[in-house]
């Protein structure tokens, strides 16, 4: 029985969001994330052929966890709880928070490889399917439940502080206001 990985995905992926919260993008590396993690960088490469790769897994993990919660929000039917989530999730995960204030460009994006750039492509396509399966305009469900709960949660992070207990309230109820607009 061979012994257990001492540095699996989760905790090179936990490494690379420290190392970006500290640092942004340019931070990220496989020399870093080995040193993040206490480990050699066989560790990071035996997961991750380079940085691209170990980028595009950090970014689709952070988008894959960020969604969850939105889309089920949507999925029981309660587009508002959808806008407080985008600010309680980034209030319990900054750090993975603050990666999402880049794009993906930031994290090579056209070096992934194309089943990398093709998991992207569907995550996004999830929560487009799911806001035009909520009828009416488009851009103002949008605006309500994706861009101004991220601009009220951006200059926080931006700023290295916490977000406001009433950020979440704030992004619901701008939410609900916009919503009874268009939907």
């Amino acid at each position: 029985m061979g012994r257990p990985a001492r540095h699996d995905t989760v905790s090179l992926l936990d490494a690379a969001v420290r190392l970006v919260e500290a640092g942004g993008p340019r931070a990220l590396s496989v020399a870093a994330v080995a040193r993040e993690a206490g480990g050699p960088s066989g560790s990071v490469y035996h997961r991750f052929s380079g940085r691209p790769a170990l980028a595009a897994a950090l970014w689709l993990r952070t988008v894959e966890r960020f969604q969850a919660g939105f889309l089920d929000a949507l999925a029981r039917g309660e587009p508002a709880r959808a806008a407080r989530h985008v600010v309680a999730w980034c209030r319990a995960h900054p750090g993975e928070a603050r990666i999402l204030l880049y794009g993906a460009a930031d994290f090579d994006h056209d070096r992934w490889s194309d089943g990398d750039r093709a998991a992207l492509d569907g995550l996004n396509a999830r929560v487009i399917a799911a806001v035009r399966a909520l009828g009416g305009d488009a851009d103002k469900v949008t605006l309500a439940l994706v861009d101004l709960p991220a601009a009220l949660v951006r200059r926080h992070l931006r700023a290295g502080g916490r977000i406001p207990a009433r950020a979440e309230d704030l992004a619901e109820e701008t939410a609900v206001l916009i919503l009874e607009t268009c939907l």
